[in-house]
């Protein structure tokens, strides 16, 4: 991927419709706002996974030398034109699977300190893998959460305690995204980078496994009329880079509802809203999770935007 970027930003140039577009696109297409060629390279990836284009023959497993790469990339930019366009209309979603090990630690943490069993809210949930988190186990070397036949296993870089043992149990589990992707379309593996096989065969272990359907819509209003409480249940709220791309007046109206039903929260009907979320600091995601009653913010750690390591500080239950 290094080796397609680097030819992509010294050999494109403007010229056809296409090319026209991606270096004239309105407003800011780096990392941090519109990731213009991070959609590019995922269009190429999804059309070598189709099989089209010709790519298989110089995508990984083969490494041609630059002029044989280039040549095919330069011929998919014509011929794919249509389908390229298309696919860089929508923002990237990763769908990184690497990122339910937060949700499993959280899980487990939450489990320990109210005993209840949960009701799960995903919001900017894509296609739902990571809804199913508590099917997943979380090894940490010396120390394995989850269940005894996972579905897949997760093996960040680990520092800290490890989470509490206690396993959660989930009886309700819903997600909603303004574009929940099918569980075939090939946007779901595109972002997925072709010479990280390792992160594809976790991906699609979690497709083969999803049963939630994820609902189309803002999130915010999806989540309104699931605030309301059910005794003896902890609802968790969460999301894992996603809330941040949530529209100012979105978040604003959210962060409200979500304390005016925390204002409501008894020790038998308890409010958890965890985010795994960009922040100021450089160094990856900030792990944060707000609990009622008490209205209590904890920041729990840090972790690698994609699941590879986490910096775990949840504060010890005894």
């Amino acid at each position: 991927m290094e080796r397609l970027c680097t030819l992509l930003a010294d050999r494109l140039n403007p010229g056809t419709p296409l090319t026209d577009r991606l270096f004239d696109w309105p407003g800011d297409l780096g990392p941090r706002a519109d990731s213009v060629p991070l959609r590019l390279a995922g269009a190429l990836h999804a059309l070598r996974l189709q099989d089209l284009a010709g790519l298989a023959a110089v995508y990984p497993p083969h490494t041609p030398d630059d002029a044989i790469l280039w040549a095919a990339i330069d011929r998919a930019l014509t011929d794919e034109a249509a389908f390229i366009n298309a696919f860089i209309d929508s923002p990237p979603q990763t769908n990184e699977v690497r990122r339910a090990a937060t949700l499993i630690a959280v899980s487990h943490w939450l489990t320990n300190r109210y005993g209840l069993p949960m009701r799960v809210s995903e919001l900017g949930a894509s296609a739902g893998l990571n809804l199913m988190f508590d099917r997943f186990a979380l090894d940490l070397g010396a120390t394995r959460r989850g269940p005894q036949n996972p579905v897949l296993t997760l093996e960040p870089d680990w520092t800290g305690p490890p989470p509490p043992a206690t396993p959660p149990r989930i009886i309700e589990r819903g997600g909603v995204d303004l574009n929940p992707l099918a569980r075939d379309d090939p946007r779901l593996l595109a972002y997925l980078w072709p010479d990280q096989p390792d992160r594809l065969g976790l991906t699609r272990a979690a497709i083969a496994a999803a049963t939630v359907p994820v609902d189309r819509g803002d999130a915010i209003d999806w989540l309104e009329p699931r605030l309301p409480y059910r005794p003896g249940h902890l609802h968790l709220i969460y999301s894992t880079i996603a809330w941040q791309y949530f529209p100012q007046a979105s978040q604003d109206r959210g962060r409200a509802l979500i304390h005016a039903a925390g204002a409501a929260a008894t020790a038998d009907r308890p409010l958890a809203w965890f985010g795994m979320e960009a922040d100021a600091t450089p160094r990856g995601a900030a792990l944060t999770l707000r609990l009622w009653p008490g209205d209590l913010t904890l920041r729990i750690g840090r972790a690698d935007f994609h699941g590879r390591w986490i910096d775990w500080t949840a504060p010890g239950q005894g």
